[in-house]
């Protein structure tokens, strides 16, 4: 297999947009202004820019990485030319909002999309990933002048941006932050302190980069209440637009990380820099949420992408590595054959389109929000998403290089790099674990498991239509998980604000992912029209993957073990 070989799923997007819920759910989202045929048009554009232009970068990226020369960093070659390129394809304008000047792309395209950035080059990725958060962010709190001097910049593409968070004593605790902001005369603040692990920091391939810095003004209190946003450019920018000196943000050291390494992440020094504030003064964490939602959220589609990227590499070498006899097939069947590799490739693919039909289905819910009340269900779903996609991600691309036997674990083949690149995703954007405080702190416990419950009746309904479907046998494994989900979730609210709530939380959130990518696949199998590929993917998850849900609801149940 080439190395750098990609497929972009455009066959599962259009099923998921057109089938698969029951209707062309695109054009349900937005009044017809979109179809699923239109979706699937901007998918497969995309999927054509990503297999020629990006993914032939990945490897590179990989081997040669980010470098910081003189102050300076340098990304490796083809990567600035690659910007430039998805810059005027027009892919930053398309998926920015409207309000902010840009196309407004409905979110469950956002979510293909998403995946095929990732899939084909996550590096390259979290350049527009951090960008697009924010984007939101200013567009939802920036005054008139930062708009016209920062966002239009951010959205045409032109600059690029960061989010500024954590720093050597405040990972976590954002409260600990201590960069200060200090108001000069101008209106504007100076800000100093250090930020550390800030994604694209510095880069070359755009002539400015926009610093969105939590920073701790003058008397504020104590703790997340006193922190402010602002915006902080990499060079000054005067009053007509052009670029000035460069302003106080100076790029210390590069991290030397396990992967992503064409993925610049920087340590930076403030030193009096130049910013202004986005907001008002204490609503630092309120704005910088607006950001975060969105990286979260993003998070699980380049889960997503970097899983369907390892399972695809895995798939092909399977299909060509000759080894040794196969049960019951002829002399000189490949390896795909032996009865655990096809195991194993079936149960990468089949979480791999789970993980697909649940970004779908979260960027559904923020389409429908205000039409349809949805709003609660997506943020249910966001910390879902994140949490439990990016740890399947790890055991998939891990998979992947069991696939590959021996040669997975030698660096030639490729096949490691994803599963350095995925080890990140739980850690980042809030850690597996944080992602499941939010889910049964401010939600779950927060509003007695209601949201949940709405959830497992549409799950129900999706059951009761199986019945006399080729796929009736499903019927009765997802009623059996959602009876245990329904339990544990009320063992979660009988908990309280406990500990034993709080040790049950990563198998909760768990369980939620891993029983919606149920659902994904019961509406699949409802969907298929004789399909004999989604039903037997619809069998197996439900057969090797649902039943996991009654192992965590034991686990919830438990609460802490003393």
């Amino acid at each position: 297999m080439a190395e750098n070989a990609y497929t972009p799923p455009v066959d599962d997007y259009a099923f998921l947009y057109g089938r698969a819920f029951g209707l062309d759910l695109v054009a349900r989202a937005t009044g017809g202004a979109f179809t699923a045929e239109d979706a699937v048009g901007i998918i497969e554009g995309a999927g054509e820019f990503a297999a020629g232009v990006l993914a032939p970068l990945e490897g590179v990226g990989d081997r040669v990485g980010a470098r910081l020369v003189d102050g300076q960093v340098h990304l490796p070659e083809g990567f600035a030319d690659a910007y430039r390129q998805f810059v005027a394809a027009g892919w930053v304008t398309a998926e920015a909002p409207e309000s902010a000047g840009g196309d407004g792309l409905p979110e469950s395209i956002r979510a293909g999309l998403g995946e095929i950035w990732n899939a084909s080059n996550a590096a390259f990725a979290l350049c527009w990933l951090l960008s697009a958060g924010q984007i939101h962010a200013l567009d939802a709190a920036a005054s008139e002048e930062i708009r016209q001097t920062y966002l239009t910049r951010l959205v045409s593409g032109e600059w690029t941006g960061t989010m500024n968070l954590t720093e050597p004593g405040a990972g976590s605790d954002l409260g600990a932050i201590r960069t200060t902001a200090t108001p000069r005369a101008d209106g504007s603040w100076g800000i100093s302190g250090q930020k550390i692990f800030i994604t694209w920091g510095d880069h070359d391939i755009a002539e400015n980069i926009v610093h969105l810095v939590l920073a701790r003004t003058p008397d504020a209190p104590a703790g997340a209440k006193g922190l402010s946003l602002f915006v902080v450019p990499k060079h000054l920018v005067g009053a007509d637009g052009s670029l000035g000196d460069r302003n106080g943000v100076t790029t210390i050291a590069l991290e030397h990380k396990l992967g992503i390494h064409a993925s610049p992440t920087c340590v930076l020094g403030f030193e009096d820099a130049t910013g202004w504030l986005v907001g008002e003064v204490g609503g630092g964490l309120a704005g910088m949420f607006v950001m975060m939602n969105s990286a979260r959220a993003g998070m699980g589609f380049q889960a997503t992408g970097i899983s369907d990227r390892a399972y695809q590499q895995a798939e092909a070498y399977a299909a060509q590595r000759v080894q040794g006899g196969v049960l019951d097939r002829p002399e000189g069947t490949p390896i795909a054959e032996h009865p655990d590799v096809r195991r194993l490739l079936l149960s990468m693919r089949s979480r791999v389109f789970a993980m697909r039909g649940l970004g779908v289905l979260l960027g559904d819910c923020f389409d429908r929000a205000e039409v349809d009340g949805t709003g609660p269900l997506a943020e249910f779903l966001v910390p879902v998403l994140k949490g439990w996609a990016t740890e399947e991600a790890l055991s998939i691309t891990s998979d992947a290089i069991q696939v590959h036997g021996g040669m997975g674990f030698i660096e030639e083949t490729g096949i490691a790099q994803h599963y350095r690149d995925a080890r990140i995703m739980p850690i980042y954007e809030g850690t597996t674990a944080i992602q499941a405080n939010d889910l049964i702190g401010r939600k779950v416990i927060r509003d007695s498991g209601a949201v949940a419950e709405g959830l497992f009746q549409q799950i129900d309904e999706t059951a009761a239509a199986l019945d006399g479907t080729d796929a009736a046998r499903i019927r009765e494994r997802l009623e059996r998980a959602v009876a245990a989900a329904r339990a544990a979730t009320a063992a979660l609210v009988g908990f309280g604000q406990t500990r034993d709530a709080y040790a049950a939380s990563v198998p909760y959130l768990t369980l939620i992912g891993t029983l919606a990518g149920g659902w994904v696949h019961a509406l699949a199998a409802l969907a298929a029209d004789g399909d004999a590929e989604r039903i037997r993917l619809a069998d197996f998850y439900t057969a090797h993957h649902l039943p996991r849900v009654h192992m965590l609801a034991e686990a919830v149940a438990a609460g802490e073990i003393a």
